[in-house]
């Protein structure tokens, strides 16, 4: 039986470990043909290597799939070029973009360096922008030249950034990027044949190791926090299955999938006229007593 995305060509960032790996892994296993980006660097983003990837891709050729293996950075711009023009110089086109790579450098806010915001803004959200706009371009190119697009991007937020942790500001600052840029690039690139989605995962990997609900419960059949576990989601992004889903955030951890649902403009008040900011007192409180409260870390609403 052929997969889901059979013949469709994609690129997976960060795709050596983790839950970048599980992906590229998946969507061979559904008939991709997969570019293996990953620099293979330290979870802070130090060093590099091309050998994670290369395993990645041997493993996929093991298997019957066809894969390579691509070590540009893709928060350099014209890295992030060469990554896109490697998967069509390669495999003739390119179908789906899988924006997954990322570092962590978790600090309080009142301890923060510039160093540690501006690194960790660069990989994810330079490293979202750039080969969106490099796939983007290629896409609309191939658009305006009468050919069919059927193209898919999926990018990567966390619920630090949708939903706020603290010791995540330049993290969660960098998925909450992620999220809004995903709707906004659907309602840019729709007219063009491609679709912008995002996902939310939570998983045991490198960069959540150290956190206590990420610790084990003791032996069981199916384990929840395994990185493998946000793979099917995306290859079904990633499909002509899902060409009617565009600009959503969905929650994924383990078996369980959900919808995030954005900002969205509650109570107000109109005076019809330029408020005086001693008048506001009487309206600001009522009108936040009257929404709903922010949510939680994972995303639940708290209890009264």
């Amino acid at each position: 039986m052929s997969g889901i995305v059979e013949g469709r060509v994609v690129i997976v960032t960060g795709a050596a470990r983790g839950i970048g790996r599980g992906h590229a892994l998946e969507f061979a296993r559904q008939g991709a043909k997969v570019v293996v980006n990953d620099l293979g660097a330290e979870v802070d983003g130090s060093g590099s290597s091309t050998g994670p990837a290369g395993e990645v891709v041997d493993r996929i050729r093991a298997d019957g799939g066809e894969a390579i293996a691509n070590g540009d950075d893709v928060s350099d711009f014209e890295g992030a070029k060469r990554l896109i023009e490697s998967a069509v110089e390669t495999f003739g086109d390119l179908h789906v973009l899988v924006n997954n790579a990322g570092i962590l450098r978790d600090r309080m806010l009142v301890n923060m360096t510039a160093e540690e915001w501006d690194d960790v803004i660069r990989v994810h959200l330079r490293g979202t922008f750039a080969p969106l706009r490099h796939a983007g371009a290629y896409w609309r190119a191939r658009s305006k030249a009468g050919e069919p697009v059927d193209a898919a991007i999926i990018n990567t937020t966390s619920s630090s950034g949708i939903y706020g942790n603290a010791g995540q500001g330049n993290y969660g600052a960098a998925k909450a990027g992620v999220a809004g840029l995903t709707v906004i690039a659907a309602r840019e690139l729709g007219r063009y044949g491609v679709t912008v989605n995002a996902v939310a995962p939570a998983a045991l990997t490198r960069m959540t190791e150290g956190l206590t609900r990420w610790q084990a419960d003791g032996p069981q059949d199916f384990d929840p926090r395994a990185a493998d576990n946000i793979a099917p989601l995306v290859v079904w992004l990633g499909s002509d299955q899902a060409r009617g889903i565009t600009g959503r955030v969905f929650n994924v951890r383990g078996g369980v999938i959900s919808v995030a649902e954005g900002w969205r403009a509650g109570p107000g008040a109109d005076k019809g006229a330029r408020w005086d900011p001693a008048e506001l007192g009487d309206i600001i409180p009522g009108l936040v007593e009257k929404a709903a409260p922010n949510v939680m870390p994972d995303g639940r609403t708290p209890e009264n």
